[in-house]
C-alpha cells in the first residue's frame, strides 16, 4: 500500500522552508514519492484613495515568474537527489489558497510545510500560512519548526 505517492513542499526561499525541503527529501526517499515544490507570488495591494478601497496590482510580470522558476529549479537541483521525481510550480495569489488548490487538483498525499515561529503581535498581524494550510488542506499536513528533533539542517 502506497500511502504517500506525492509530496507538496511550499517554498518561500527562507531558511525555514529550505529546512523543510531537506526534511521532505528524506521522507520522499522513504516512500519513493514524487516531490512538488510550489512558490506563490503574492500580488501587491496598494491602498488607493479611500473612496475606491484597495487596488490590487498584479506582481506577476514575466520577469518575476521566470526568475522565481529559475531559483526554484536551482534549489531543487541543489537539494533533491536525482533519483526523486520533481515538479516545480509557480503560482500567483494568496499562498495558502494556491497551496491547497494545487494539493486538491493534483491529488497530493502529503504537504510538508515550515512554520516561521511567529508569535504575539507578529502572528496577529501576519497570521500563518502554515496554519491556514493546515485548516483547509485536502490531505495530511506535516508542519516543521526548527529545531527538528533528530534532524540537523546544514544551512
Amino acid at each position: 500500500m502506497d500511502l504517500v505517492k506525492s509530496i507538496l513542499v511550499p517554498i518561500d526561499f527562507s531558511d525555514y522552508s529550505k529546512g523543510a525541503l531537506k526534511y521532505a527529501v528524506e521522507v520522499a526517499k522513504i516512500f519513493n514519492a514524487k516531490m512538488n515544490l510550489i512558490y506563490v507570488i503574492e500580488p501587491v495591494v496598494y491602498p488607493s484613495d479611500f473612496s475606491m478601497g484597495q487596488v490590487s496590482i498584479p506582481a506577476v510580470d514575466n520577469n518575476a515568474y521566470e526568475r522565481s522558476q529559475e531559483e526554484l529549479k536551482k534549489l531543487a537541483e541543489q537539494e533533491i537527489d536525482s533519483s526523486i521525481e520533481v515538479e516545480v510550480i509557480i503560482k500567483s495569489g494568496k499562498p495558502f489558497v494556491e497551496i491547497n488548490e494545487y494539493a486538491t487538483e493534483n491529488d497530493i498525499d502529503l504537504i510538508i510545510i515550515a512554520t516561521h515561529g511567529h508569535t504575539g503581535v507578529e502572528h496577529l498581524l501576519f497570521g500563518s500560512t502554515a496554519e491556514k494550510v493546515v485548516r483547509k488542506a485536502p490531505c495530511p499536513v506535516l508542519t516543521l519548526r526548527e529545531p527538528i528533533k533528530g534532524f540537523k539542517f546544514n544551512k
